[in-house]
């Protein structure tokens, strides 16, 4: 395990899957600063697991920079997509590390992502978990492995060494792994579906009451799901995964009940709820990022723009 990495930024991700690394015995440094850097540094990485509620300390070294001669064989950047663009300037200056692995939601390519760390480093991947950080404690859960795996690719869609390599870094760390070979397919896809849910629960509270018992906002939710998914195929953008397509082919009914149901579990709590609500500055960029995917596609979203507006 010689490989040594960098995880950039500390919130619920980059702490999680820094732990991960570091308890499976790889040589990972966390990059953090102000609060959650003083957080780290006197009590190290707490998490505590949603469901069964067992928690861990993990002593990660924290470092809270990033310079030009570091050299990395790894560098992780999770943080949230309207931190990337400063994040990506500092990153982009490093030229000591070759892999540079991005996992931050987006629906607006890679061109500038290419810009900032070159072709030849950049790789692309996203995360298969979720939570929220209290008092220093990360609450979290992992994703499902059958509906989302941490998923990884390269630009090309091919199966490089690399990418393999970190596929077998993350399965020892205790990730379920994908490899994708259109992860622009994935994002998008991601946050067609992502942004009507998360613009659900902005209208929910909006209009107090919860997620789970309003029939209107759930069937505005599904509706607005389809419309995304409209988009992305007027615009030649194949849904990826394809098991995402139940969205389009159960009846809307069952999809509002069955979304209403999930609503009401720790899962929806710890993975959607508790993000959206820490993370209204992305999700609005997100929400803006596939409005305009819409206008290019000339195609409306009546039901996405009503959940949004009220």
């Amino acid at each position: 395990m010689s490989q040594k990495i960098l995880v950039f930024g500390a919130g619920v991700l980059g702490s999680l899957y820094s732990a991960y690394l570091h308890e499976a015995g790889f040589d990972v440094r966390l990059l953090a600063r102000g609060r959650r850097l003083q957080e780290i540094y006197s009590q190290g990485v707490i998490l505590q697991h949603a469901f069964s509620g067992n928690r861990i300390v993990s002593h990660v070294q924290v470092v809270e920079t990033l310079s030009p001669s570091d050299n990395y064989d790894y560098i992780i950047v999770l943080v949230r997509k309207n931190q990337l663009e400063d994040v990506l300037k500092i990153v982009g200056k490093n030229e000591k590390t070759p892999n540079i692995l991005i996992m931050v939601n987006n629906a607006t390519g890679y061109q500038s992502w290419i810009e900032a760390v070159g072709r030849q480093r950049l790789m692309m991947g996203f995360a298969g978990a979720g939570g929220a950080i209290e008092n220093g404690v990360v609450t979290y859960a992992l994703a499902p492995a059958f509906f989302q795996p941490t998923t990884l690719a390269e630009l090309d869609g091919h199966e490089s060494a690399r990418l393999k390599e970190i596929k077998q870094i993350f399965r020892q760390a205790g990730f379920p792994v994908a490899i994708t070979s259109n992860m622009d397919a994935w994002q998008k896809t991601h946050v067609a579906w992502v942004s009507p849910l998360a613009q659900a629960i902005y209208r929910a509270e909006r209009d107090g009451v919860p997620l789970s018992s309003s029939k209107y906002i759930l069937k505005l939710t599904v509706e607005a799901i389809r419309e995304s998914f409209d988009v992305l195929e007027k615009l030649g953008v194949a849904i990826t995964p394809p098991r995402l397509m139940f969205w389009k082919r159960l009846p809307a009914w069952l999809l509002a009940e069955s979304l209403a149901m999930y609503a009401r579990t720790t899962h929806f709590r710890t993975l959607v709820l508790r993000h959206s609500l820490a993370a209204r500055d992305e999700m609005k960029q997100l929400a803006d990022e596939f409005s305009a995917l819409a206008r290019i596609a000339e195609h409306p979203t009546p039901a996405l723009e009503r959940l949004i507006r009220g």
